[in-house]
């Protein structure tokens, strides 16, 4: 096949490095790219919002799987656009992807199914006395949620309620987020071991992939603030064959018989964010796509031909569930390097030093995220600027996060932050 990959972070370095394994690939494209993907693929100058762009380079070279990284093309309606042309692509309709892009149709979505999730009240833009005063009521810590898109930064977990007037204040009337923040969820802190569940469907058949917990918080010890995720591992040893199970029976079940029912089946990769709390797992989040940084601990331990799975699920192909689809005894771990400063004010243009040292080293990866070349050096381009992978076939988690540690310590740039502790709570 003839494959394009839309998307420049590390998620879609992560897609295109396990989609180049593939017998089935014969020609891989990326768009736009970046360094690190133009390794394994042909990298196209095409941004991932020009959708007409994109739809014409498909339609000129032939494409016969387009594979969705990022949440924003789908929120346009990429998936609609190259379907109705009669193109082959990976990822759920627009109508599907509101799961992700609404966090209010998220919620009564949930509400309306039975699903389990924390309990919330949302306001609009013209009901903000209202909000307030009901922050005032809440108990605290609580969590405020921008409704739209917000790159992974619209969620603020406030410990006091000063923190949550402000919050709500950003987000309404200083409009941090721009039109993402017109509506905000107000929602009761839930606490618990956090992981991520991966489901691939083909709107109503799925397969699991190795469950992963990712570190949100910029330090160590989940301190500071949120960001886009600043690494993650799998599998996640706190996801159980018994919780997954409960899982699929109570969340991801209903969640695809759900989006069947109200006429938006879906197809592509359901991402679950849950809260293992005292009551059993409950629905942090949804995400309409792989997530990043778990995709980079995810795929390397997949078991099977990704492409065919992809392609099975946009074609309505797969055959039903079977269990993880994960190497049995293999662990991988992330560890996001990210520029200083992030997720606030970070420069970039910083010259990366050490990462042909990281090609000779055996189960190492590392998949660029925010990276550009300038002549014949690679330099900063984002906030998070490399993921560096570790993958152990057996051995154990512990000998996994040395050996992802080991190489981080080979990489250097200006003003490189990354935390230390990735992976230490799956050691408990």
């Amino acid at each position: 096949m003839n494959i394009l990959v839309i998307g420049s972070g590390g998620r879609e370095h992560a897609l295109a490095w396990k989609i180049s394994q593939s017998p089935l690939t014969a020609r891989l494209f990326c768009a736009p790219g970046n360094p690190g993907i133009a390794t394994v693929a042909g990298c196209v100058p095409i941004n991932a919002s020009d959708l007409d762009q994109l739809l014409g380079f498909a339609q000129r070279e032939k494409i016969d799987l387009t594979v969705v990284g990022p949440e924003q093309p789908l929120a346009e309606g990429i998936v609609d656009l190259f379907v109705r042309e009669g193109l082959t692509v990976f990822g759920p309709t627009r109508a599907a992807a509101e799961l992700e892009w609404s966090k209010v149709y998220a919620k009564n979505f949930m509400a309306r199914y039975g699903i389990p999730t924390a309990g919330c009240r949302i306001f609009d833009g013209t009901q903000l006395d209202a909000a307030r005063a009901y922050l005032e009521s809440s108990p605290v810590p609580v969590v405020l949620k921008a409704d739209g898109l917000a790159a992974g930064k619209g969620v603020s977990v406030c410990s006091t309620r000063e923190d949550a007037l402000s919050a709500l204040r950003q987000m309404t009337v200083e409009k941090a987020f721009g039109s993402a923040g017109a509506r905000v969820v107000i929602e009761e802190c839930m606490s618990g071991e956090e992981a991520s569940v991966f489901a691939i469907s083909d709107g109503q058949h799925y397969i699991v992939l190795a469950p992963a917990q990712d570190h949100k918080r910029v330090f160590d010890d989940d301190r500071g603030k949120n960001t886009g995720g600043m690494g993650a591992y799998a599998p996640a040893p706190c996801v159980t064959p018994e919780i997954l199970q409960d899982v699929e029976a109570r969340i991801i079940i209903p969640t695809l018989a759900g989006m069947i029912a109200e006429a938006r089946p879906y197809k592509g990769c359901l991402y679950v964010g849950l809260m293992f709390t005292d009551t059993g797992p409950k629905v942090v989040e949804y995400n309409c796509r792989f997530g990043d940084p778990e995709t980079q601990a995810v795929l390397p331990l997949f078991n099977g031909d990704i492409v065919a799975t992809l392609y099975a699920a946009a074609t309505s192909g797969l055959s039903g569930r079977s269990g993880v689809s994960a190497v049995p005894g293999a662990s991988a771990v992330c560890v996001v390097l990210a520029s200083g400063g992030y997720p606030d004010k970070y420069e970039t243009g910083k010259e990366i030093r050490g990462l042909q040292e990281l090609e000779t080293l055996p189960d190492v990866l590392a998949f660029h995220a925010g990276t550009r070349r300038e002549g014949d050096k690679i330099v900063t381009s984002g906030g998070r600027v490399l993921g560096i992978t570790a993958i152990c076939m057996s051995g154990g988690l512990r000998s996994t996060i040395a050996t992802a540690y080991k190489a981080v310590d080979k990489v250097s740039f200006e003003g490189v932050h990354f935390r230390h502790d990735i992976g230490r709570k799956g050691l408990r």
